[in-house]
């Protein structure tokens, strides 16, 4: 079994029990960037894996949903977020550059420029490195959209005018929480050693959640972002895949298939009983 994990700080609550021997899966941990870890998924070299919620709607025919899993915010998710010269209003035809960012990020960036914004900006690949915050500052665009550490990062620089929290941005928008990434497995995949990581990832992300100031220090010195804003952070985000998170996923999901982006928003979970 191979289960990947984000390296990222947002997902230091569900594997720290893991980290810290606390809890044990039968399985072998494999470290990745959202979209590297969304490409393993569906190329069949993990088997399970922490994926960007638009990809799970893209491949759902080949995968199912753990339940009760995910990294979602009901307001500010503070680690997404556009950073623009300008009012977002005024991006109409203007360049935003996308960093190394998940897929669901970047889904949400566009249902928000065209159907909250009501701008078309020309999005590009940015050629930086998301941890490149130097050259993030200065390179010649109007906007740049960041996930991870880096914007947490790029938030306490205060170098651009205005930021846009994505995570606020949808709760204003539709009422609703953000669903920004989900643990699925390959359909294939046996069930039962399934069951046994899904129950270890739990316990895992249940310790983890008791001892978030723990974590908090360990994430302040991994990143250089300040004890108080990673203690802010783990705060705001929410682990579980409750109904309410379900409202927001399917929601979304019906937003990207009206348009044209994902063929289903159809969930299946793995069946646990």
């Amino acid at each position: 079994m191979r289960l990947g994990r984000i390296g990222y700080i947002n997902c230091y609550p569900v594997y720290a029990g893991l980290d810290r021997g606390v809890v044990r899966v039968p399985a072998e941990l494999v470290t990745g960037t959202p979209a590297e870890l969304n490409d393993l998924l569906s190329a069949g070299e993990l088997d399970v894996s922490v994926i960007s919620a638009v990809e799970y709607a893209r491949h759902a025919k080949d995968l199912v949903l753990l339940p009760d899993l995910a990294i979602s915010c009901d307001g500010p998710v503070r680690s997404v977020a556009l950073f623009s010269k300008r009012p977002v209003t005024e991006l109409d035809d203007r360049t935003v550059l996308l960093t190394a960012s998940s897929r669901t990020s970047v889904g949400l960036l566009e249902l928000l420029c065209r159907d909250r914004w009501h701008v078309t900006p020309r999005f590009a690949q940015a050629r930086a490195e998301a941890s490149d915050l130097d050259a993030l500052a200065h390179l010649p665009h109007e906007a740049v959209l960041v996930i991870g550490d880096a914007a947490l990062l790029l938030a306490a620089r205060g170098v651009y005018a205005h930021r846009y929290d994505l995570g606020a941005e949808w709760k204003a928008w539709t009422g609703l929480p953000f669903v920004f990434a989900v643990w699925a497995a390959r359909r294939q995949t046996e069930q039962d050693a399934v069951r046994r990581v899904h129950r270890g990832l739990l316990a895992s992300r249940d310790w983890g959640l008791a001892h978030l100031d723990l974590l908090a220090a360990d994430a302040a010195r991994a990143t250089g972002v300040s004890l108080a804003a990673c203690r802010e952070y783990f705060a705001g985000l929410d682990y579980a895949l409750s109904y309410k998170h379900l409202a927001g996923l399917t929601d979304f999901f019906r937003r990207l298939v009206a348009a044209g982006v994902v063929p289903d928003g159809a969930l299946q979970f793995l069946h646990v009983a």
